[in-house]
């Protein structure tokens, strides 16, 4: 059995990850409706074959995806965030 743990998400968007009973999640989902536009393509090179997607989103929902995702993994000292209980950090008792 699994369900979706939710990341972030907004009007069209939506970051989670599927866990599973047991198990650490090890892929991470992110859906986006009606994107402003996307693509998909393959690419060849040396013989080996690839798929690309490239999609179009606006800057503040990245914005939100991005800092949400930071919290989640506790990423903050990585980009010179607050690393313990200070404001704004995932562990502050007071937001």
């Amino acid at each position: 059995m699994s369900t979706q743990a939710s990341i972030s998400s907004g009007p069209k968007f939506h970051l989670y990850l599927q866990e599973l009973l047991g198990d650490q999640p090890r892929s991470i989902f992110l859906e986006l409706n009606d994107p402003q536009g996307f693509r998909v393509e393959r690419e060849t090179f040396s013989g080996k074959s690839s798929n690309v997607l490239v999609v179009e989103t606006p800057s503040e929902d990245m914005d939100k995806i991005a800092i949400d995702w930071i919290k989640k993994r506790r990423l903050q000292g990585a980009v010179g965030g607050p690393v313990g209980t200070e404001w704004s950090s995932p562990d502050c008792p007071w937001q």
